[in-house]
């Protein structure tokens, strides 16, 4: 099955199901001297497991992972890095009654289509009980990322009709983020964001809402025309998340509606180093980064996984009905984040190996 390899010279490549023995990540190319332990990567890993509040899935993982290769003393070795996590909470006979039927909003139909079987057990390689691969993954880039001050931060931005204000994205913190169990850093909104979730719970429904990805640091050069782009492999690493359905940066599909001399953002001197009065461009230009904040956002749908019935067919294309049984996210969002900010952190820092590696070249 291709597909399961990310990056070029930061390669992660996933293996696993929900309701298998576990998961398995391999990581290629991360330099050689990066301290690195289990407990670096447990914040991120904790923020994405499930039980961690009642807005989100109640199955109980602790997801702890092993290192099995790639760090001697201590610090990476330059080798391949391999991670382990063992599944501890499945209930595989929670999905018996689905075995023949196809769930609406789901890969069931589309895995069917093409492999012509399927693992019907939590949805087998398109759980997105996977991303504790890429959340993980995404730790270790953080660490590269960090080293050279680079900085990740990610949040709800809206959920359903409520809509946080954010002034100014660069300037949001871990701890303004972490506040609060959906992850918005509006304390406000964050409270409307709370209710509504719960409501949507108690109706057997779900909501879906909007993650906002901030990087700051990032010199200008990242990406590589033309199929490379920045813009463009960061659109593939967040539409490859469970559940994504739209990716915009900067201004987004504002531009459809603006003038270019609105649009536009003028350049200036700013210190050592040229860049521009505004971000309209989301810190892209080009498909190449341009020294400015990179900010996107990703859309993501309602949790297709209904505890309420909904009409459906076999997969001999008999009408029937279905409601899913098991444990679900009344929202993904609050959990989205940091799958966000793995997926940027990776693109982020394959690009940034290939842009050193050019620069070292020609200078």
């Amino acid at each position: 099955m291709p597909g399961n390899s990310f990056g070029e010279l930061f390669r992660v490549t996933t293996a696993g199901v929900s309701h298998g023995p576990g998961y398995v990540v391999i990581l290629d190319g991360c330099p050689p001297g990066l301290p690195l332990a289990v407990e670096d990567l447990l914040p991120d890993l904790q923020r994405r497991r499930p039980g961690q509040s009642r807005l989100v899935t109640q199955r109980k993982e602790a997801d702890l992972p092993e290192i099995w290769s790639g760090v001697f003393d201590g610090k990476t070795d330059g080798t391949s890095i391999g991670i382990v996590f063992r599944n501890t909470d499945q209930r595989s006979q929670d999905y018996s009654d689905i075995k023949e039927k196809y769930r609406p909003g789901h890969a069931d139909f589309t895995f069917d289509a093409k492999y012509g079987l399927r693992d019907y057990r939590g949805g087998g390689r398109s759980s997105a009980r996977e991303t504790i691969c890429r959340v993980a993954a995404g730790a270790v880039a953080k660490k590269v990322l960090a080293q050279h001050g680079i900085r990740i931060v990610g949040y709800v931005k809206q959920v359903g009709t409520v809509i946080a204000s954010i002034p100014d994205p660069t300037s949001v913190t871990l701890e303004q983020v972490e506040a609060t169990p959906v992850r918005c850093p509006d304390p406000e909104a964050a409270d409307r964001m709370i209710a509504l979730i719960e409501e949507v719970r108690k109706d057997q429904d779900s909501i879906g809402g909007v993650s906002e990805l901030v990087a700051t640091g990032v010199p200008a050069g990242l990406g590589e025309p033309v199929f490379d782009k920045l813009k463009a492999d960061l659109a593939k690493a967040l539409l490859s998340l469970p559940a994504v359905t739209a990716f915009e940066y900067g201004a987004g599909f504002a531009v459809a509606t603006a003038r270019g001399s609105e649009n536009n953002d003028l350049f200036i001197r700013k210190g050592e180093r040229i860049g521009t009065e505004t971000n309209r461009h989301g810190g892209m230009l080009g498909g190449i980064s341009s020294g400015e904040p990179i900010v996107c956002r990703v859309a993501i749908k309602p949790t297709s996984s209904l505890s309420r019935s909904q009409r459906t067919v076999t997969r001999s294309g008999e009408p029937t009905e279905i409601a899913t049984r098991g444990r679900h996210d009344p929202c993904l969002l609050p959990r989205f984040v940091p799958m966000g900010e793995a997926m940027l952190a990776l693109t982020l820092v394959d690009h940034w190996l290939r842009w050193r590696a050019q620069c070292d070249f020609a200078r």
